[in-house]
């Protein structure tokens, strides 16, 4: 049987550019006629995505697949990592659940996840022209590498020519890039085939010293010196780039026409790609909150997905963030919560089984006449419906379809209106609901992720919200993200020496 051929991208540290690297790689060789996949034996995030089977992958993988332009699978990330509060994490293992467990007791369970994570790779090698295999971290956490799934493990069991990426933009490049190096053995050291220096500001030719430099104290050549793409609206893996790039996070309109959405951050914060078709506005601004003297009088405020709900509602409560998002509500600003930021929305949180804390009942925020219950089951799957409700925050968008996908254990029990009416989870049709509203329309929540990515949708609730202020809106555009690829790869095919890549990969 043949194998594909398979080329690993690798870090110095987190969020040094492996993901986007990986999609900007993937679209390359697609453009270039080949099928190509992505893959990532372990991801830790809280940022994830349902396939077409109902199973939960880490959302980079998904995005490098829409890169890649096929289909995400769950081979692609075999282990996802979802941490939790109490230094706890749900580990889910091809798509589902698998253990809740502490950091100490999932290393010493990597080699039950070994052949997993293998017959994963090896299902793609079969299937695909080219994988490219992403790492995380650093390969150079010298305490970790006994447990090591996800780095050189992966790379020694393909044979696979690994590519270095530093973040020169945080300075240290050449410690980041020899000392990795370095602190690796022998037999690893000869997979590392090149470095790609990341995040570049300036002009590369004012960096060809450091080239020199590095390629000299390492003997590793340098395969490209990428620029800091700015504005680039394709879906980070890391909540870290809130703290790291917050004018990246924000619409690129100004003045007084602009439309000021505030998302909640709270410590768990799930999925906050949800926003990036807002951010592609031109005219709206979004800002992501975590003190009280920071809300203002936004516009529009959004209480996100969590992966544990009742520790970020105490968050919330804790630092007066739960007292302002009411205040806010009853003085008539809308308010729209997302999965978890749904359930912190009603009346009451029961947690019978304690699945995520010690109390069975806490109360929610009272916005909305809803009730949630914590359930072992998880529900992950892909949904599609209509809008049925028609005022307030969602006027003018009755019989609009809408498409998102649902990952939570909640199971919500509405008395009183109810937001979408559900016509199939996946491949099943259903004649259920999803969602509510207040009386007024503009205090609303939903178990859908992905709800922005619906154009109509997403123009007419902007509409709404500009009426509020007596502005009028031109027609938004349609959020494209296959134009971010191809953007990512001009960049990259312009900024990386894809001839040697390709020499790597190809022979």
């Amino acid at each position: 049987m043949s194998r594909g051929a398979v080329l690993m991208v690798q870090g110095t540290m987190s969020s040094a550019g492996k993901s986007l690297m990986v999609a900007a790689l993937c679209r390359i060789f697609r453009q270039d006629g080949w099928r190509v996949a992505p893959f990532k034996a372990q991801n830790m995030a809280l940022n994830s995505f349902v396939t077409r089977d109902n199973l939960e992958i880490g959302r980079a993988q998904a995005m490098q697949a829409d890169a890649a332009g096929v289909d995400v699978t769950v081979e692609m990330n075999p282990v996802l990592i979802k941490p939790e509060a109490d230094a706890f994490a749900q580990i889910v293992v091809m798509g589902k659940p698998w253990a809740r467990m502490p950091a100490g007791e999932y290393m010493r369970r990597r080699e039950e996840l070994w052949s997993i994570v293998t017959h994963a790779l090896d299902s793609l090698r079969a299937e695909y022209d080219v994988v490219v295999i992403e790492g995380a971290g650093s390969p150079a956490e010298l305490n970790l590498r006994r447990g090591d799934l996800v780095n050189m493990a992966i790379a020694e069991y393909a044979n696979a020519p690994v590519l270095l990426v530093g973040d020169i933009d945080r300075g240290g490049i050449f410690a980041q890039l020899i000392g990795t190096h370095m602190l690796l053995d022998e037999n690893e050291r000869a997979l590392i085939k090149g470095f790609i220096v990341n995040k570049f500001r300036g002009e590369p030719r004012l960096f060809e010293d450091g080239v020199k430099i590095l390629q000299d104290r390492s003997g590793v050549p340098v395969l490209g010196v990428m620029p800091f793409v700015r504005d680039l609206r394709i879906a980070d893996e890391d909540s870290v780039v809130l703290d790291e790039f917050p004018l990246a996070l924000r619409g690129r309109g100004q003045g007084e026409g602009r439309i000021d959405i505030v998302v909640l951050r709270v410590p768990h914060m799930s999925n906050f790609d949800d926003f990036d078709p807002l951010r592609a506005e031109a005219d709206v601004s979004v800002r992501f909150v975590d003190r009280v003297e920071d809300v203002r009088q936004p516009d529009l405020l959004i209480l996100p997905g969590s992966k544990t709900t009742i520790a970020d509602l105490e968050f919330l409560r804790v630092c007066g963030l739960a007292e302002r998002v009411i205040e806010l509500a009853r003085d008539g600003t809308p308010v729209l919560g997302i999965c978890g930021g749904y359930q912190m929305l009603g009346t009451k949180i029961s947690d019978p089984m304690q699945t995520e804390s010690n109390n069975t009942k806490v109360n929610g925020l009272g916005l909305l006449p809803i009730v949630t219950t914590f359930e072992a089951e998880k529900q992950t799957v892909r949904a599609r419906g209509n809008i049925i409700a028609n005022w307030g925050l969602f006027a003018e968008t009755r019989g609009l379809d809408v498409i998102g996908y649902e990952i939570h254990m909640g199971r919500t029990s509405v008395d009183g209106e109810s937001l979408i009416q559900v016509s199939s989870r996946g491949d099943n049709a259903t004649n259920d609901n999803d969602g509510a509203t207040d009386v007024s329309g503009w205090i609303a929540g939903t178990y859908f992720h992905g709800l922005f990515d619906n154009d109509g949708l997403r123009h007419a609730m902007l509409a709404n919200l500009a009426a509020r202020k007596n502005l009028s809106r031109k027609s938004s555009a349609r959020f494209d993200r296959d134009a971010e690829y191809d953007r990512l790869a001009q960049v990259a095919r312009m900024n990386l020496k894809m001839d040697r890549i390709n020499h790597l990969v190809f022979g």
